[in-house]
């Protein structure tokens, strides 16, 4: 037990004094779990392994290195997050972060509660100096970091960014990993609020004008065109935007950039059958039918803001001057912090100081094949990809990771009798409908209209239509970085592809629409629909704002059961509608109206064995 304390006493040291020793030195840091430190993943029938085609198994040693860069590789984000957005500057230090993990004392943590280190008062949220901030990250048993958190030393300074099991792994109650699961109470929402330049962050807001911001006319920057246009108030902005994300409730975040506030739950990454990707299955083509570009969306456009500098204009109806200006004018570390009156466009002195020349943004990024414009497989044409790779390579090796994963046991006691009843209601109820075959799904993109849920995040990549090329990749075993002139290649659709695509990605006059998600994993994945908004606590507290808003888990029983109750689901909304925050981040609980119930011509016995059924089904 010992050794952890001193190890973790180091940790602190060396954040305290230990950058003068470091000038010239880059060290780096990320937990990844050994076998023995795992939950033993449950294995599934040979029936299922025997559905799984070659494209969506992957290789041992593409699961591997998938699992290595899955808890620790970040493409270098750790530049934007401490450089850029701040996200460390403020209440939220690592080092009060080191402090957390020694006064665990080796054990582990799936709420690691952090000093704040200066008060910190927002809206309804006011939080004092040394009280505890709930942040929901994890931490294995003699971990001395968080998961998913890379500590970089770097220029002299200690730096941190993220890899996909900050939000996609959890641990248990003696502090084992359990892998793929989501973070559900990670609180995102208020560790990127309380960072001092949030506003890096501002294309996830629901900004209507930028020009609704400034205050000093002669706070300006030399457009594209050569005009002149005036940057936002930084403190004003500044205050906007936490205003905003702050809203986001734990285990969600917004994963689009259409000046919408529209957070949607964070899924889980036991992902094989579960295809399409992404909550409106814009990830359907490409290698492992399309995970991997879902894994490049995370990692190339919203672990790096700077990334959309170029498509700004098309996309967002902003000249990537005032973008990259607005996103730099309060950056944490001073070299990235642009000054108007230096009379330079943010995009000469961004050039100065830029880690990756050669493509937009911090993060480790190549152009893709029809750079600049973004198609299906690329949300800001770029993609994730380090020196020493070919392209494609680490994300492919993440998916055949992540389809690697299998259901773990709920520990829930499974009744037979019930379960046999509760499977034939699902037939009866129409259910298998949608939720039919091996991963119950049919793994189809629904139209929005159909379903009748929250619309706004259905329609989110619509402006990204507007700037599209058709799909083409280079050839495989391309390496990088890349060479001159790399031979490329067009990625051909079949017909339904292109059908289900143009609802994925409200392409032309389509609303968008939702992909119909597997089944699997319900017990670990409550609140439910897209936007989490039904949530039902252990005491039947109705909606998120009288659960996740006040630090209470969603009860997946309750809420499983006001998903088809609709006198229950008429409270949740009900209660959801009565807070502004919910209201304006477009989480509604509304929609998916298949109700199982008297009105449907079910009894209550039959309602609780479906549900039973459903948490229990991978058991």
């Amino acid at each position: 037990m010992r050794k952890y304390i001193y190890i973790s006493l180091l940790t602190g040291l060396i954040i305290v004094g230990g950058w003068f020793l470091l000038q010239k030195v880059k060290l780096e840091y990320a937990f990844v779990p050994s076998d023995g430190q795992t939950v033993n993943r449950e294995q599934m029938s040979s029936q299922i392994k025997m559905l799984s085609s070659k494209e969506e198994a992957g290789t041992n040693k593409q699961i591997e290195l998938g699992k290595k860069l899955f808890f620790q590789e970040t493409f270098g984000n750790e530049i934007f997050f401490t450089d850029i957005l701040g996200m460390f500057n403020g209440p939220f230090t690592l080092g009060n972060v080191a402090k957390a993990i020694v006064k665990l004392r080796g054990e582990g943590t799936n709420n690691l509660q952090v000093e704040a280190a200066k008060d910190f008062h927002l809206g309804d949220i006011h939080i004092k100096k040394g009280d505890l901030i709930q942040t929901g990250l994890d931490v294995a048993k003699g971990s001395v970091t968080p998961l998913g958190v890379k500590i970089a030393f770097d220029e002299g300074r200690l730096k941190a960014g993220i890899s996909c099991a900050v939000c996609h792994a959890t641990v248990d109650n003696k502090g084992r990993v359990i892998e793929g699961l989501p973070n559900s109470d990670l609180n995102i929402g208020l560790t990127l609020a309380m960072g001092t330049n949030t506003a890096a962050y501002f294309s996830h807001t629901e900004m209507k004008n930028i020009k609704d911001y400034v205050k000093d006319l002669n706070r300006t920057v030399e457009t594209s065109d050569g005009k002149k246009e005036a940057l936002p108030d930084p403190k004003t902005f500044e205050q906007f935007v936490d205003m905003e994300i702050v809203k986001w409730p734990i285990g969600s975040n917004d994963t689009t950039i259409d000046f919408v506030n529209n957070p949607v739950q964070i899924p889980d990454s036991m992902t094989l059958g579960d295809h399409p990707y992404g909550w409106s299955g814009q990830g359907l083509i490409g290698p492992f039918k399309g995970l991997s570009a879902a894994i490049n969306n995370a990692h190339a456009q919203n672990m790096d803001a700077l990334s959309a500098t170029e498509i700004s204009g098309p996309v967002l109806k902003m000249d990537k001057e005032v973008y990259l200006g607005t996103s730099l004018q309060r950056a944490a570390n001073p070299k990235y912090r642009y000054d108007y009156r230096s009379k330079e466009k943010p995009t000469e002195f961004f050039a100065k100081v830029d880690p990756t020349p050669k493509v937009a943004g911090v993060n480790r990024l190549i152009p893709a094949a029809t750079f600049p414009r973004a198609s299906f497989t690329t949300t800001v044409g770029l993609f994730s990809s380090s020196p020493g790779y070919d392209v494609w390579e680490q994300l492919n090796a993440m998916s055949a990771y992540m389809n690697s994963l299998q259901p773990i046991h709920t520990g829930l006691e499974k009744d037979r009798e019930k379960y046999e009843l509760g499977r034939k209601t699902f037939i009866n109820a129409g259910c298998i409908t949608c939720h039919g075959g091996t991963y119950l799904s049919s793994n189809e993109v629904i139209k929005s209209e159909k379903l009748k849920t929250e619309p706004a995040r259905g329609k989110a990549l619509k402006g990204h239509t507007k700037f599209f090329a058709e799909p083409s990749k280079y050839v495989d075993h391309t390496p990088v970085p890349l060479p001159d002139h790399p031979k490329t290649e067009p990625i051909k659709l079949t017909k339904e592809e292109r059908e289900q695509l143009n609802i994925a990605w409200a392409m032309g006059n389509s609303n968008g629409g939702y992909k119909t998600i597997s089944l699997y994993n319900l017990f670990w994945s409550a609140p439910y629909l897209h936007d989490g908004g039904v949530a039902v606590g252990p005491n039947m507290e109705m909606g998120v704002s009288n659960t996740l808003m006040k630090g209470k888990k969603a009860d997946p029983y309750n809420s499983l059961k006001a998903l088809l109750d609709p006198k229950l689901r008429g409270k949740v909304i009900e209660s959801n509608a009565q807070s502004s925050k919910l209201r304006t981040a477009h989480i509604t609980g509304e929609g998916h109206t298949f109700w199982v119930d008297e009105s449907t011509g079910f009894t209550k016995e039959q309602q609780d064995a479906l549900i039973h059924y459903l948490l229990t089904v991978t058991d």
